[in-house]
């Protein structure tokens, strides 16, 4: 027999946004349920320091940071479930769910914060040194590596802003491109080109991270046209080819721009399925911060909120008639 479960708020995925959305749901007095996946916390569970979320003096680590959310989302009354969503029905309503597990979840509304993943180079080393060196966030790691010299992988608007970002902690900025000349916009490269900090290698792809039980010191870069491989010294490195939005599930049921990323009414986390609400890096491909998510979890929440208040207005007026 199919295992049933139903909610007024199924929250889809965790992380800063999800479980900002469990925590004002649940002070709503909404009972929600959350589907955290196979990796709860997001991102933030492979960010090992975390200096910038606001009320912490000190550095804290990122999978601490997603304990305490999930502690208090569930201290207030959220009931989280380990399960992975695989696929949806918003054709209805209640909005249908089916588990890995193969438990159906049935709600009134839906919060979906599934987030985004960096795209990585996919090289072993890369791998090795992944939060001792190796990073795909600027704005979150970039401190770490003041008056150091760091290496920018990538060509297009996340590659320059990263590095133009860094230009400003970093005594030297490194940007490795595979092609001849960036996809950024020609104002962006501007900027870039006339930073003295900023060098760029062209033509070029990250071979190999080289570094010992300290972390990363350098890496080896080949040359695409002449298969010259060379090794360049550096304490830090940045990927920057772009994010991948975990929406697979969600294709065809939701409205979404080229990219995959959930697409949302201006200044809302509302989709184009009315009660279907989308929050964090499942949506945003311009900030992608723990704070910013964490901020629309509880726009979704409080828009959640709404929505069925409305419905049961709407619903008592029916009756009364």
């Amino acid at each position: 027999m199919t295992d049933t479960k139903h909610s007024k708020v199924l929250i889809i995925g965790s992380g800063p946004a999800g479980y900002t959305a469990a925590i004002y749901a649940a002070r709503a007095n909404l009972s929600p349920l959350m589907v955290t996946g196979y990796e709860p916390g997001g991102q933030l569970m492979i960010t090992s320091d975390v200096e910038n979320y606001p009320g912490f003096a000190e550095k804290i680590e990122g999978p601490w940071l997603m304990e305490q959310m999930k502690l208090q989302a569930e201290k207030v009354g959220t009931k989280t479930i380990s399960d992975m969503i695989a696929s949806v029905d918003f054709k209805s309503r209640p909005f249908k769910a089916t588990g890995d597990s193969g438990t159906v979840y049935t709600a009134d509304t839906v919060i979906i914060s599934t987030g985004a993943k960096a795209r990585w180079l996919g090289i072993p080393s890369e791998e090795k040194f992944r939060g001792r060196g190796v990073s795909a966030c600027a704005t979150c790691d970039g401190f770490f590596y003041k008056n150091k010299e760091v290496l920018v992988v990538g060509g297009g608007n996340s590659a320059v802003e990263e590095a133009l970002f860094l230009a400003n902690i970093c005594s030297k900025v490194t940007l490795i491109h595979r092609r001849d000349s960036l996809r950024a916009e020609k104002i962006m490269q501007d900027r870039l080109f006339k930073n003295s900090k900023i060098q760029v290698i062209w033509d070029t792809a990250l071979e190999e991270v080289i570094g010992d039980n300290t972390g990363m010191t350098g890496a080896k870069i080949k040359n695409l046209k002449t298969g010259a491989i060379t090794e360049i010294k550096a304490h830090g490195l940045f990927v920057a080819i772009g994010h991948v939005p975990a929406t697979d599930i969600f294709k065809g049921k939701l409205d979404m721009d080229a990219n995959g990323y959930i697409i949302t009414a201006a200044d809302s986390t509302a989709t184009n399925i009315p009660g279907v609400f989308a929050a964090g890096d499942v949506t945003d491909h311009t900030y992608r911060q723990a704070v910013t998510a964490a901020g629309m979890g509880c726009m979704a929440a409080l828009e959640a909120d709404r929505f069925l208040a409305k419905q049961d207005s709407t619903r008592q007026s029916e009756a009364a008639e």
